[in-house]
C-alpha cells in the first residue's frame, strides 16, 4: 500500500483529503506544519508520495518542496493551490499540480498517475 505524506494548515481540507486517499487504498500520514512534516519525513516510513498546500503560515510550499528536494530528492510531489502562477514558482522542482478546489477524483488520479511515472522510472541512487 503506497504511503502518502499529507501536508495541509486547513485542518478541514487535511481531514477530508486523508479520508478520501484512504478510501482510495493510501496509507496517509498527515502534518499541519512544515515543522510535522519535517518529523514525519523523520519516521521509519517510506513515502510514496508527498501532496502539500501551496500557501502555509510560516513557509510558501515552494520552500517546504526544495527542502523535502533535498531530503527526498525522487519522492513524486504534487502541490495543491488557488493562487494563479503559482506553479511558475515551482520551476526545477519537477512538482505535478492540482488547482483548488480539486475534485476528490481529480487527487485521486494525479496521484496515481505519478506513481506510475515514478514506478516506471529507473532507480537512482
Amino acid at each position: 500500500m503506497p504511503t502518502v505524506l499529507l501536508i495541509d494548515d486547513n485542518a478541514l481540507q487535511l481531514c477530508i483529503r486523508a479520508t478520501v486517499l484512504r478510501d482510495a487504498g493510501f496509507s496517509v500520514i498527515t502534518a499541519s506544519t512544515a515543522e510535522q512534516a519535517f518529523s514525519a519525513l523523520q519516521l521509519p516510513v517510506s513515502f510514496s508520495a508527498i501532496v502539500t498546500d501551496h500557501v502555509m503560515p510560516g513557509i510558501r510550499g515552494t520552500e517546504l518542496v526544495r527542502a523535502l528536494r533535498a531530503m527526498h530528492p525522487h519522492t513524486p510531489v504534487i502541490a495543491i493551490t488557488g493562487l494563479p502562477g503559482a506553479e511558475s514558482e515551482y520551476a526545477g522542482l519537477d512538482v505535478g499540480f492540482l488547482r483548488k478546489p480539486c475534485r476528490p477524483e481529480e487527487l485521486i488520479q494525479c496521484l496515481r498517475s505519478c506513481l506510475r511515472v515514478a514506478s516506471s522510472l529507473p532507480l537512482r541512487t
